[in-house]
């Protein structure tokens, strides 16, 4: 962690929020981190664990002690918190999964993007809350960087190298091809195991089929546990891409359909083996089995 970085401010302390402090702090003793949220009772077990070292009552004040601020809010509350620290000199990054809103805000509230260092982790948990931080979540994770043609190298060098330290390993993306990828690999599937569960649940008055779900429901549908506020953030900001991935799908959907109802039970197999043999490949070259 480099030894210009000495105070780091929150806002935001629920689970990745209060992860990177967790893991900020399990590997520094010289870095001081502040905190806003407006759940008082975050804030408190924050100082409690410590995690923290002190907590502030105003997003202002957190900035007048800060070298870096880093967002770890819902997308949508993004510009709000923006607009309060139109006087900031030092570095902002965030967390967000949806990358285009936060660099139209702060152009909007800045006027440039010098300072500004959008960033993603690739790592998360259904849990949610301080509760559930975990100074390892990032470890052999990637995190995504989508610094504009504006953002000064070194800033994209404090902020890689901070999460760097955490463990995590830092991609540089354009912000169109993240918010793109993004929506097929990680949106689509929210998208797709909350609307399984909708769907059960909504057809099912008494819930009893839950009790018959094998173990394959239960990994498909753990991510419909995730927080409900953050992913309507994260469909209607990223709202474009997500519908062109949602199209996508249910074309693929339908031909599958089609073959079913047809009784192409080799043509289907084809599928299932194309798709096995896919999966086989991106575990061998990733961290997810």
């Amino acid at each position: 962690m480099r030894s210009d970085l000495k105070q780091i401010g929150i806002i935001g302390l629920g689970l990745i929020g209060a992860s990177v402090a967790a893991a900020v702090k399990s590997r520094s003793s010289s870095v001081r981190i502040s905190a806003y949220d407006t759940d008082r009772q975050a804030l408190d077990h924050g100082l409690t664990v410590g995690i923290i070292d002190a907590s502030v009552d105003s997003i202002r004040a957190l900035a007048e002690n800060s070298d870096l601020i880093l967002l770890a809010v819902p997308v949508n509350a993004a510009h709000e918190c923006l607009s309060k620290l139109s006087g900031f000199k030092g570095i902002i990054t965030d967390v967000g999964s949806v990358k285009a809103p936060l660099l139209v805000s702060a152009g909007r509230v800045f006027g440039d993007l010098s300072q500004v260092v959008p960033g993603h982790p690739i790592a998360g948990s259904e849990k949610h809350g301080v509760e559930a931080a975990d100074p390892h979540l990032f470890s052999a994770h990637k995190v995504i960087l989508t610094p504009s043609l504006e953002t000064l190298p070194d800033a994209v060098a404090l902020v890689s190298d901070l999460w760097k330290s955490l463990g995590a390993i830092v991609v540089i993306m354009d912000v169109k091809d993240h918010d793109r990828i993004l929506a097929q690999t990680s949106h689509l599937p929210h998208l797709l195991a909350y609307t399984l569960v909708d769907l059960l649940a909504v057809e099912n008055e008494g819930l009893e089929v839950f009790q018959y779900a094998a173990g394959g429901f239960r990994d498909f549908s753990r991510i419909a546990a995730s927080d409900a506020r953050m992913w309507r953030d994260i469909f209607t900001t990223n709202k474009k891409e997500l519908l062109v991935a949602v199209k996508s799908f249910r074309s693929r959907l339908k031909a599958i359909e089609g073959l079913i109802e047809e009784d192409q039970f080799e043509e289907l197999e084809q599928v299932l083996l194309r798709a096995k043999a896919a999966r086989d490949y991106f575990s061998s070259i990733s961290d997810i089995k």
